[in-house]
């Protein structure tokens, strides 16, 4: 492990974040497993799928 990671765990557990802050992560955290599970058991719509654009083909003059 880093010990830049142990520094700031430390420096966690001297100044705890407020509760609003747990809130706010924990919400972005079931905001992420919940679309990982919407896509893992139903799929992605074909319509939000990026599709890659093939370059233009180039004219020798």
């Amino acid at each position: 492990m880093n010990p830049h990671w142990l520094l700031r765990m430390a420096r966690w557990v001297r100044n705890p974040p407020s509760s609003d802050r747990v809130r706010l992560v924990l919400a972005v955290v079931a905001l992420c497993l919940a679309l990982y599970a919407v896509e893992r058991w139903i799929g992605w719509p074909d319509a939000l799928t990026a599709e890659r654009l093939r370059a233009p083909m180039r004219v020798s003059p």
